[in-house]
């Protein structure tokens, strides 16, 4: 397969990192980074919710996220700080760069995805409006 391009693809210097660290994940998100699980519903059954988080279809993310999109979320705009996790990261490192290429300049991709922050003892983040659901009774 070949593929030409009549111009080169470019997009602006960011500031912001691209990536998160999994010890970082809960500061990020409480200086307004909206988290984002991109794992597919058999994930979310085997290994846990990422509760906080926004849960968008991997396949669907980049229309969702964008702010140019005909599909794009009501929090999808170009100072949005998204915050993608999947299982390992792969996929959330390869949406981070095409967000910011669409320039979401605050889309960034956790190191390690979901497993490296179960393995740092973090499964998300529930605001006090948020705990009443998960309060066992």
């Amino acid at each position: 397969m070949t593929v030409a391009v009549a111009a080169p693809v470019s997009a602006p210097f960011v500031s912001v990192p691209l990536s998160v660290q999994p010890g970082e994940f809960r500061s990020v998100l409480a200086a307004g980074g909206v988290a984002v699980d991109l794992r597919d519903v058999a994930s979310h059954r085997r290994s846990g919710a990422l509760f906080g988080a926004v849960a968008v279809d991997s396949d669907q993310a980049l229309d969702l996220l964008s702010p140019d999109s005909p599909w794009a979320l009501r929090g999808a705009t170009v100072d949005a700080q998204w915050v993608l996790v999947s299982d390992d990261g792969y996929d959330a490192e390869w949406l981070a760069w095409h967000l910011q290429a669409r320039g979401v300049t605050g889309a960034r991709f956790v190191v390690g995805g979901y497993r490296a922050l179960r393995a740092h003892g973090v499964t998300g983040s529930v605001g006090d409006d948020g705990v009443q659901f998960y309060d066992p009774r």
